[in-house]
């Protein structure tokens, strides 16, 4: 099985040229170099210029690099997306998608990206909430959906508070969604950069929900990512336990068997193998 670490997710204003340095040296597992809403209009093309360069100058290690677009809607949309096709990150992020015609407006203009360039979509909108089932079956290059929820609690006029209550249909939708088409699904921003309690009571929020790992906004937040989004030694433990068991001849071909006291199905043993799948991929990272 084999499994990318998305655990920590980080944005980074891609008209900022030291930002983008400063990316290089960060221990987050993947980057979001920002087209979109960390950069002014009148920097927008400058941005294109440099992400488009460090990308191509592969400067970025093993972190997983995606370069997220403006809108297709805006002036800057097909430039940006067109540029990023030929720079050849490792997947390009696509905002305000509301239903599978725009999935398959944005694979249109990847046609000449190379066949590792996946594509990442916003999920942001209500009527992609609503759409999210067809939004996730509709790209052959699809791969991952990243949550916004700020522009969410934005378009349902809601309120940001500590437990999310408005945002929970939404986020269990998308996961459903996604799970159900076998995609990665990231979990959207935290505002409070010095809450560290907050930060850590969300991300344990967002993994309990189901999500693989968090976007942030600030490389503070990332070790708290990192952290929580890892299956702890005890975990990695017990999982390699579960799968040592079924493996024992007196067990091959059993639906259920007792370890340590407690009934184990088969199903364990499928989470177990993502479990170490996980830990292993992180191990590799590191």
């Amino acid at each position: 099985m084999k499994i990318r670490p998305r655990r920590s997710v980080l944005y980074m204003p891609g008209s900022n040229a030291r930002a983008l340095e400063k990316a290089a040296t960060l221990p987050a597992d993947a980057l979001i170099l920002d087209l979109e809403d960390a950069v002014a209009p009148e920097a927008k093309d400058i941005a294109r210029t440099q992400v488009c360069a460090a990308v191509k100058d592969r400067r970025f290690g093993k972190r997983e690099v995606v370069i997220r677009i403006n809108g297709l809607d805006t002036p800057w949309g097909h430039d940006d997306i067109e540029a990023a096709a030929a720079a050849g990150p490792d997947a390009i992020l696509v905002p305000k998608v509301n239903d599978a015609a725009d999935v398959a407006h944005a694979e249109q203009h990847m046609a000449n990206a190379p066949t590792s360039c996946a594509l990442w979509l916003m999920i942001e909108t209500p009527r992609a909430i609503f759409n999210a089932n067809a939004i996730a079956g509709a790209g052959g290059r699809l791969s991952c959906f990243v949550m916004g929820t700020n522009d969410l609690v934005k378009e349902m006029r809601a309120l940001h508070t500590p437990g999310r209550e408005a945002l929970l249909a939404s986020l269990n939708i998308a996961v459903l969604a996604a799970r159900a088409h076998a995609l990665t699904v990231i979990d959207g921003v935290f505002n409070e950069i010095a809450d560290a309690p907050g930060l850590e009571a969300i991300c344990r929020q967002g993994r309990a929900l189901g999500f693989d790992g968090k976007t942030l906004i600030h490389p503070s937040q990332i070790e708290a990512c990192n952290r929580i989004f890892s299956p702890d030694p005890a975990e990695v433990a017990r999982a390699r336990a579960i799968l040592d068991a079924f493996d024992r001849p007196e067990n091959k071909g059993r639906g259920a068997i007792s370890l340590d006291g407690r009934m184990v199905e088969l199903l364990h043993a499928e989470i177990a193998k993502q479990t170490v799948a996980l830990a292993e991929a992180i191990a590799g990272l590191d």
